[in-house]
């Protein structure tokens, strides 16, 4: 089977996952462009032997990792780091994460981290809390420069005229 090409959306690459899972070999996870980044090793010895339950499997490529046969979650090191974004950021223990929801699969990105790590999971199989809370420790080796701001505390943008 060919990896997926860099452009394929979470969901059609969580389906195949799911798909290559169910044979029980190395699950088959395309690469982030920034996979090779020295502190994405820091997150790859630091991951849980589980998560959500869900043993951790053999990849086929650097800095990524999957969680339960047919895969549950998905983890992939070295993704573009995300810029202010009005999508839902959420702070689980100190780690700040920019939620996309999808259907099935959920992603979630580290925000204000370089590299950024990203997790695709299907929250009706497992959840997010439990998800960011077990992933939280590995993902923050990686230092945060940046935090996510409410519409509160955001800088309002200067009045025009």
């Amino acid at each position: 089977m060919p990896a997926l090409p860099r452009s394929a959306t979470p969901l059609v690459l969580l389906g195949l996952l799911i798909g290559l899972a169910g044979c029980g070999s190395v699950v088959d996870v395309d690469p982030a462009q920034d996979a090779a980044n020295a502190r994405c090793a820091d997150v790859m010895i630091a991951l849980p032997p589980s998560v959500a339950e869900n043993e951790q499997r053999d990849t086929n490529s650097q800095a990524t990792s999957a969680w339960g046969d047919p895969s549950k979650v998905v983890l992939r090191c070295g993704v573009d780091v995300p810029g202010p974004t009005t999508d839902p950021c959420v702070t689980v223990n100190d780690v700040d994460w920019v939620v996309r929801e999808g259907d099935p699969a959920w992603t979630a990105t580290t925000y204000g981290r370089d590299p950024a790590v990203e997790i695709l999971f299907d929250p009706e199989e497992v959840a997010s809390s439990t998800v960011l809370v077990e992933l939280g420790d590995a993902v923050s080796r990686v230092e945060q420069s940046r935090a996510c701001v409410g519409l509160s505390e955001a800088t309002p943008a200067p009045a025009g005229g």
